[in-house]
């Protein structure tokens, strides 16, 4: 009996481990702690080889050398910088420039992309079919490829300071760059300051009523003519008020090269062409299969109403497409940001050119450097997604 009942709690023993063993959630707890430990030996890996080998290196960790200067000069910056700088002022040029060609190359690629895919839908043969070569040529050439063609093929070769081609209001284009006259602005130019930051709060606030009144009675406002009025009437408003206080700093050719006005560098045009371009061209097939995601009943009930096809595109079909449209729309958006860090290859000083290349070469401070521009690629990706879910969600249809 004794003998019987031992091996009947062996028994149990050894189906009780079993059942353990084949349990999902044990297994799934088991395989979960493998793996943090697997990836926190790695990174405790990684982490120690990098201390070995910068003390082996007689390389000083950390983030003092922002504050020393850094001995090279930048051809385009948004903010005073010169040679006596700091690095700390030179990642900011480059962050500048950065996000410059890439929040125009957004908003032209943007325009450009929603004017081809609707000329893809287009019933006139000519415009449906260049559209359709555009987006072909452009989506099936590499980007960079482009790069060089719009820096080599197009800008370079464009005559130098002295056989510059002249445009009317002292406008200059070399091979150095586009020398256009630089606005000086005086005292009392806050007002039409004033008027530039009013106009586009006003439009936004203009828009919501103009919304709320269409559903409410039916009627339309005219937004669109109403905001461009406020952008461009405002500031001129405030210029008049303040006695206009603008001068302009003319560019003049002194010896070799122009002195005084704007300079944009090819290098700028280059990669802004190259990213707007290229972009537009998925942006456009993008809009095109948010359209063609809209069934023609739509079209035909907009028709039935007494609404001409402008007002229908307008009104019922963009409006409903966005919906489609927006969450690929993000990722075109992501890469115009991403795709910006080629400009290294055609000497445009963006973040990666001016930090992770002259500042690490000059500072040694790899891991620093690659950290703090990754740290950069990533907020601003997140940043960016982040307000077009937002955009998403106010867009989405609700239940009512």
């Amino acid at each position: 009996m004794a003998v019987t009942e031992m091996g009947t709690s062996s028994s149990v023993r050894k189906e009780s481990r079993s059942s353990l063993l084949y349990d999902p959630k044990v297994r799934g707890f088991v395989f979960q702690l493998l793996l943090v430990v697997a990836i926190a030996y790695l990174v405790f890996t990684a982490t120690t080889n990098a201390i070995e080998n910068l003390k082996r290196l007689n390389l000083a960790s950390g983030f003092g050398f922002f504050a020393n200067v850094s001995g090279f000069d930048i051809t385009q910056k948004l903010i005073e910088y010169s040679a006596s700088s700091t690095y700390g002022d030179a990642f900011i040029v480059g962050l500048l420039n950065t996000l410059l060609v890439a929040g125009i190359g957004i908003v032209l690629a943007t325009l450009l992309g929603f004017v081809v895919g609707i000329a893809r839908l287009s019933s006139n043969f000519v415009v449906r079919t260049l559209a359709t070569w555009y987006v072909e040529i452009m989506r099936n050439i590499p980007l960079l490829l482009q790069l060089f063609f719009w820096y080599v093929a197009v800008l370079t070769p464009l005559p130098g300071p002295r056989q510059s081609l002249s445009f009317p209001g002292d406008i200059f284009v070399n091979a150095r760059g586009l020398f256009m006259p630089a606005p000086i602005f005086g005292e009392g130019a806050w007002m039409m300051l004033a008027g530039l930051i009013i106009a586009p709060v006003a439009w936004f606030f203009i828009a919501r009523w103009a919304k709320a009144r269409q559903e409410a009675t039916g009627e339309q406002f005219p937004v669109f003519l109403t905001g461009v009025a406020l952008m461009i009437g405002l500031p001129f408003l405030g210029a008049l008020l303040s006695g206009f206080p603008i001068t302009f700093d003319r560019p003049v050719l002194k010896g070799f090269n122009f002195a005084g006005g704007m300079r944009v560098v090819p290098e700028f045009v280059a990669l802004l062409l190259g990213l707007t371009l290229y972009t537009a061209a998925f942006i456009g097939e993008i809009v095109r299969a948010g359209i063609l995601a809209i069934h023609r009943g739509q079209t035909e009930a907009s028709n039935a109403l007494g609404l001409r096809a402008t007002p229908t595109l307008n009104l019922v079909i963009i409006p409903q497409a966005m919906r489609v449209i927006v969450p690929p729309l993000t990722s075109q958006y992501l890469n115009i940001v991403k795709n910006s860090s080629l400009a290294a290859a055609i000497g445009y000083p963006d973040l990666v050119s001016v930090f992770t290349g002259t500042t690490l070469k000059q500072t040694g401070q790899a891991i620093e450097v690659i950290a703090v521009t990754m740290l950069v690629y990533l907020t601003i990706s997140l940043s960016l997604s982040t307000f077009m879910n937002w955009y998403n969600g106010r867009i989405a249809l609700t239940e009512r």
